[in-house]
C-alpha cells in the first residue's frame, strides 16, 4: 500500500493550515515525514528555502518542527512538569514562560506536579501541545488534536492555535470536521490516495468543494433510516452506584436506565464526570457497588480507544478478531481453534465494512486509525448481540467512514438492538439518539424529548436546570 505518490505540501509562516483527507490518505504520513518518523522513498524536504534531512524527531525539533500526535504520548505514570522535560529535554518546568502568552494559557489549569493519568482528557490535550510548544517550536503539526474535546475546549484550543499563527508561527491542522477546518484555517490542502489534488485559500473552500475533493466526487446522501419500533426491555439500571474508574472523577451514583431493543439511548457527557462507569457498567465491565444492572441477551462492545483496549497493534486483524469473541465464536471447535475459518471470517469483514486492509494476517497496527475503528465495529456486530454499547464509535473517521458507521448503528437498533451510544461529539448524539441523557457529576439527567443542542450542552456543564 503506498502511503504517498509525490505528495507536495507548502507552510508559510503565520498561517494554520488544514490538511483534510479520508482515512488513510496520507495525512499522518506525510506530517510523519516532517518530524521525522518516517523516511521518504523520493522527494524533497524544505525548512525556509533550504533542502534538509530530517531523520528523526531530534532533528525536526532541532529545526524547530513540533508534533501533537493523534494519539497521547505521555508517560501517564509522570508528573506533568516531566513529561514536558521529557518533550523538552531540560529541567521540569515548575512556573510556564511568562514570555510567551499562547504557552502561558495553556499552561491555565494544568499543575506542574498532578500525576498525567490522573488528568481528565482535556487537559492531557493541552499537556499534548504544551510539550511540542515549550520546546520553542515555530512549526506546529497537530494530527486530529480535537478528537476528544468537548465544544467548549475545542473553541479554547483553536484559540491558542490562532495565536500561535498571528504571532509568526505556523500550524497545521489535520482533521475529520469540515467546519472546523473551515472556521480556523488560511489555507487547505486535500490529500487522495497520497497525492495533493486541492490546495488554496479556505475562502475560496465550501464543505461541499472540500467533501467532493476528498472523495473524489460529491458525497453521497446518507439512506433513509430504516423504521424501527422499540421492542421489549433489554437494559434496566436501578440505582446503580459504580466505583470511579482507576479512582478518578465522581464514578456513577444511584443511576436509572432502561433500554428496549430497537432503540439507541445517547449518551452526553464532559470527559471525567462518570459516562465511562455507566457505559462499562452497563456492559457488564465494572461491577455496581450498589443497585442492579440486568440486561437480555449477549452484550457487545465497542470500547473508547482502540489503541489501548480494542486491538493489540502487533498482532493480525485475524488474532485481534479471534481475541474479541467469546468461546462460542464459529470457528472455536472444543479445544482447538480452526485459524482457517476465523481468517475466512475476517477477511469477509473487510469490503463488508469497507476496511482498507491488504488482508487479514496484516498487523493492525498498519491500519489508519479509522479503519482500526470499522474493524472494531464489525467485530461487535459479528456476535449478532442483542445489546450493543459503543464508546465514541467515528472518532477519528472521515466523512464517508462516518456516514457508513452511523447507517451501521441505525440498522443494528433496527434489527432489534439495544444500543447505548456515547459520543464526544454532540451534534452526533444528537443526530443518531432516540432518546438522551447527560451524566454530570457522576449524576445520570434524562434529557426532555426535543432538547436544543444548548440545552444539552449546558446540562453536561451541569449549569442548566432540566426542568425550565
Amino acid at each position: 500500500v503506498h502511503a504517498l505518490r509525490g505528495a507536495d505540501f507548502v507552510l508559510q509562516a503565520g498561517e494554520v493550515h488544514a490538511l483534510l483527507g479520508e482515512n488513510g490518505a496520507g495525512k499522518t504520513t506525510l506530517m510523519h515525514v516532517a518530524y521525522g518518523l518516517a523516511r521518504p522513498d523520493a522527494g524533497t524536504i524544505e525548512r525556509a528555502g533550504r533542502p534538509v534531512t530530517i531523520g528523526s524527531p531530534a532533528a525536526a525539533r532541532r529545526l524547530g518542527i513540533g508534533m501533537v500526535h493523534q494519539h497521547f504520548t505521555s508517560v501517564p505514570a509522570f508528573t506533568v512538569a516531566e513529561n514536558v522535560a521529557l518533550a523538552t529535554g531540560g529541567r521540569a518546568p515548575t512556573v510556564p514562560a511568562p514570555g510567551d502568552p499562547v504557552l502561558a494559557a495553556l499552561w491555565e489549569g494544568l499543575d506542574p506536579e498532578a500525576v498525567v493519568e490522573r488528568l481528565p482528557v482535556g487537559l492531557r490535550q493541552r499537556l499534548e501541545v504544551v510539550k511540542a510548544l515549550a520546546a520553542k517550536t515555530e512549526i506546529l503539526l497537530l494530527d486530529e488534536p480535537s478528537a476528544v474535546l468537548t465544544p467548549q475546549e475545542i473553541t479554547g484550543l483553536m484559540s491558542a492555535i490562532r495565536d500561535f499563527a498571528a504571532r509568526g508561527g505556523a500550524a497545521v491542522l489535520i482533521t475529520h470536521k469540515l467546519s472546523e477546518a473551515l472556521a480556523v484555517a488560511d489555507r487547505v490542502t486535500v490529500l487522495r490516495h497520497g497525492t495533493a489534488v486541492r490546495s488554496g485559500p479556505v475562502g475560496d473552500e465550501t464543505r461541499e468543494t472540500l467533501a467532493t475533493a476528498m472523495l473524489g466526487e460529491a458525497p453521497a446522501a446518507e439512506p433513509p433510516a430504516r423504521p424501527r419500533t422499540p421492542g421489549e426491555e433489554r437494559v434496566r439500571l436501578t440505582g446503580v452506584t459504580v466505583a470511579p474508574l482507576e479512582g478518578r472523577g465522581p464514578g456513577l451514583r444511584g443511576a436509572d436506565l432502561s433500554i428496549r431493543a430497537g432503540e439507541i439511548v445517547g449518551v452526553a457527557a464532559v470527559e471525567g464526570n462518570g459516562h465511562r462507569e455507566l457505559m462499562l457498567g452497563a456492559a457488564g465491565l465494572l461491577p455496581p457497588a450498589a443497585g442492579t444492572v440486568a440486561v437480555r441477551g449477549r452484550v457487545a462492545l465497542v470500547p473508547e480507544d482502540r489503541t489501548t483496549e480494542g486491538l493489540i497493534p502487533g498482532l493480525s486483524l485475524t488474532e485481534n478478531v479471534v481475541l474479541g469473541r467469546g468461546t462460542d465464536a464459529p470457528w472455536i471447535r472444543g479445544a482447538w481453534l480452526d485459524w482457517r475459518a476465523a481468517r475466512g471470517a475476517t477477511a469477509a469483514m473487510l469490503p463488508a465494512f469497507a476496511i482498507a486492509a491488504p488482508g487479514p494476517d496484516e498487523p493492525a497496527a498498519t491500519l489508519s486509525g479509522g479503519n482500526q475503528q470499522k474493524l472494531l465495529l464489525a467485530r461487535a456486530l459479528a456476535e449478532h448481540p442483542e445489546v450493543l454499547v459503543a464508546e465514541n464509535p467515528t472518532r477519528g473517521l472521515d466523512i464517508r467512514a462516518t456516514a457508513a458507521i452511523r447507517a451501521r448503528l441505525r440498522d443494528a437498533a433496527a434489527d432489534g438492538v439495544a444500543v447505548l451510544l456515547y459520543s464526544s461529539d454532540l451534534d452526533e448524539v444528537l443526530v443518531l439518539a432516540d432518546r438522551v441523557v447527560v451524566v454530570t457529576r457522576g449524576e445520570l439527567r434524562p434529557m426532555p424529548p426535543g432538547a436544543t443542542r444548548d440545552r444539552v450542552g449546558s446540562a453536561m456543564l451541569g449549569v442548566a436546570e432540566l426542568g425550565r
